[in-house]
């Protein structure tokens, strides 16, 4: 009988960042969730919904060989560029395969960044506590001397060293994950995650919805050219949210720098979203993580805390494009 790969492991956000007895924390990238298995020369890479993704990473394929048969991980597959994850460069990757696969893979290799060990050998691991596969794994790594594109997830007990973890924002890294030291592998919500996010001012430039019940917020902020360039948008509205900003915006006049333009209805989607546009003077008060794409924008819509009517938008930091 074949062995197939579990449905993965869940996390569910909680608020508070602290590691608690019992639990081990490990960092949270910022990258593809996907599981790989061996078996008889057949390799099998999953994403999180069950796309099909061996043919995109012939690099994982190739080096799957220094796995032992009959193995099976979960991890994250995540590319590194100028000293931050560049989770952009694993865009397009599923429209690749063949040579085009293989001269991306050859420009911005992937790796596979273990966290999970589900089968070892023939043996299903699921079954086992966290600490139990946690020491297998790492054993996994050191008996077969697994090198890139394999790279081994840390994981800690410590407190301080999580406090530390929450530091490397800088280079992509979202969070931490936390995983109680005697659970088992299952398809539920029984890790926790806990994403960092940072607060920041931003012009509204247009809403989805109506000027007088706006449902989300477009924002913006001014490069050094004096050019608004688009940053994200917000989460939907409370209908609180939605009434006080709403006394706050005045209509686009004629010359909106914006005039023209598409939005698409999320990071990564083609499809487009009616919109709005509203005179670029109200600042709000928003939080985001850390996710950005190449350009900088925000990959994940903010959150909305607060209008700042007290601030113009000269008071806005600048618009800034990441090195490249």
């Amino acid at each position: 009988m074949t062995w197939t790969l579990p449905e993965p492991m869940l996390a569910a956000p909680v608020p508070d960042p602290a590691l608690l007895p019992g639990w081990a924390a490990e960092p949270k990238w910022d990258g593809w969730r996907a599981l790989v298995s061996v078996e008889a020369g057949r390799v099998v890479l999953r994403s999180r919904r069950g796309a099909n993704l061996v043919a995109s990473f012939p690099e994982i394929k190739s080096g799957s060989r220094q796995l032992p048969d009959a193995t099976a991980l979960d991890g994250e597959l995540i590319v590194w560029e100028s000293g931050r994850l560049a989770f952009e460069r694993l865009q397009g990757r599923l429209q690749q395969r063949g040579a085009g696969a293989a001269h991306l893979a050859a420009e911005w290799p992937a790796h596979f960044v273990a966290f999970d060990l589900l089968r070892l050998a023939g043996t299903n691991t699921t079954a086992w506590p966290y600490r139990q596969r946690r020491a297998a794994l790492q054993d996994l790594f050191t008996k077969h001397k697994l090198t890139t594109p394999w790279a081994l997830c840390p994981s800690t007990t410590d407190p301080d060293t999580v406090r530390e973890w929450l530091t490397w924002a800088s280079v992509g890294m979202e969070g931490v994950v936390f995983k109680r030291l005697d659970d088992a592998y299952r398809p539920s919500r029984g890790w926790q995650k806990y994403k960092v996010r940072e607060t920041m001012e931003a012009i509204v430039g247009a809403v989805t919805g109506s000027l007088t019940a706006p449902r989300s917020l477009l924002l913006g902020r001014y490069d050094d050219d004096r050019r608004l360039q688009y940053t994200g948008r917000t989460t939907t509205l409370t209908r609180t949210a939605s009434a006080s900003v709403a006394g706050l915006l005045a209509p686009a006049q004629q010359g909106h720098p914006w005039t023209g333009w598409s939005f698409s209805a999320g990071w990564g989607s083609r499809e487009t979203v009616n919109v709005t546009l509203v005179e670029p003077e109200l600042v709000v008060e928003v939080g985001v993580d850390v996710a950005r794409d190449a350009s900088g924008r925000w990959r994940h819509p903010a959150r909305l805390h607060r209008a700042r009517p007290d601030l113009s938008p000269t008071d806005v930091p600048r618009w800034t494009s990441p090195p490249h």
